[in-house]
């Protein structure tokens, strides 16, 4: 089925903020940074910052994943800002919904980025991911991204 790439409505937005921040926040406990109260109040002030103007935000790029007709995820990419990397841009989540998981979804989902990076003048993109976070980390191995930073922790 093909996949394709078309922008989030503010009507769509407002409905998944919620979940964005839950899910932001469940990667932040999972990472061992914070506990869940203290990642939640993160979250939101991370996404408010990010996005003070929902999918009207200056430089942030909301789209729905559609496979054939039917939304089936989000990706968020972030224009380039980062000093020393000026045309670098930032996949800021990329997110297929449960029921479609496991269909190339998100292959295809971050093929597009790309392409969609390219045509707003990226030369690369970078993305964070939580270590615990295995299957998103073997895709982007599988797709040549490569490590640039890790951070690493052990209780003591």
């Amino acid at each position: 089925m093909e996949v394709t790439l078309r922008p989030a409505t503010a009507e769509e937005f407002d409905r998944y903020r919620p979940h964005l921040i839950a899910g932001y926040a469940e990667e932040i406990v999972a990472s061992g940074s914070l506990p869940p109260e203290g990642a939640r109040k993160k979250a939101e002030e991370d996404i408010e910052r990010a996005l003070p103007d929902g999918v009207d935000t200056q430089g942030q790029l909301m789209y729905r994943v559609v496979a054939g007709e039917e939304p089936v995820g989000w990706l968020w990419l972030a224009a380039p800002y980062s000093p020393g990397a000026p045309l670098m841009g930032w996949v800021m989540n990329v997110e297929i919904d449960e029921r479609s998981r496991g269909k190339g979804y998100g292959r295809q989902a971050m093929l597009l980025a790309e392409k969609a990076a390219r045509e707003h003048g990226m030369t690369s993109l970078g993305l964070n991911v939580h270590g615990s976070n295995r299957v998103a980390v073997s895709l982007y191995d599988s797709l040549g991204y490569q490590v640039m930073t890790q951070q690493m922790s052990k209780p003591v």
